[in-house]
């Protein structure tokens, strides 16, 4: 069955940017676009309208997009990639944090920018996949069907960004996958060597499947190589 088209609604005071991105994604993406202008009213908006993805610039009036980033993120599950200043990396470090699932820099490039809502939205499919599947390692368990997971039967709080993350590296466990091959997974990008996201989503990730931050034992880093999943110390855990 084909897909209906995609509702994207994007967050930016600047109304003419917003104007010529959201022409720009409805010729060249097909998709049907909104826009809100005022940060004061964008969190009820999401919240209500539940659009598939939300382009959240992060300098707006009446609420800055980490603030409504952080109030959604719990009661909208949909991607949402947030606008930041082009060298500041400070603000795309914060806005993962805060729940985002991207981000572009500013100045906006329309062709990746509509790169990076396609491959977000190939993780939103309407329908669980058939080869849908759940892994269980002792107390960890990672639904891909559901896209959820629960340690010691108590569910884990994620974002897409990082449950995509944590299926990848627990799909593959004894196998060290390296950034470039994370980010070609998970994003259809080549790794620059500077983009940081992909740490900062295993730091968030760790503690919350009950590794030691300081000291991972089921999430390794493997200098100058990559992430490498450790099933065994999963399966160890009381």
């Amino acid at each position: 069955m084909e897909q209906e088209t995609w509702r994207i609604l994007i967050v930016e005071d600047d109304r003419r940017l917003a104007e010529l991105t959201q022409e720009y994604l409805q010729s060249s993406g097909g998709f049907e676009v909104l826009i809100e202008s005022d940060g004061a009213c964008a969190a009820e908006r999401i919240i209500e309208e539940r659009p598939d993805l939300v382009v959240l610039d992060l300098m707006l009036p009446g609420e800055d997009g980490l603030s409504i980033c952080r109030r959604v993120r719990d009661r909208y599950d949909g991607p949402i990639l947030m606008l930041t200043a082009r060298a500041d990396d400070l603000d795309q470090v914060l806005g993962l944090e805060t729940g985002a699932d991207d981000y572009v820099c500013k100045p906006v490039r329309p062709r990746l920018l509509l790169a990076r809502i396609r491959a977000l939205l190939r993780r939103q499919p309407p329908e669980a996949p058939t080869n849908a599947k759940r892994l269980q390692f002792g107390p960890l368990v990672i639904d891909s069907a559901l896209r959820e997971a629960w340690l010691r039967e108590q569910q884990i709080e994620l974002t897409g960004a990082e449950f995509d993350l944590l299926w990848l590296l627990t799909s593959n466990p004894g196998r060290i996958l390296s950034r470039e091959e994370i980010f070609a997974e998970l994003r259809g990008i080549e790794y620059d060597g500077q983009d940081r996201s992909i740490d900062v989503r295993i730091s968030r990730i760790r503690p919350k499947i009950g590794d030691d931050p300081d000291h991972p034992r089921l999430i390794k880093t493997v200098r100058g190589k990559g992430y490498l999943f450790v099933s065994e110390a999963a399966v160890a855990m009381v």
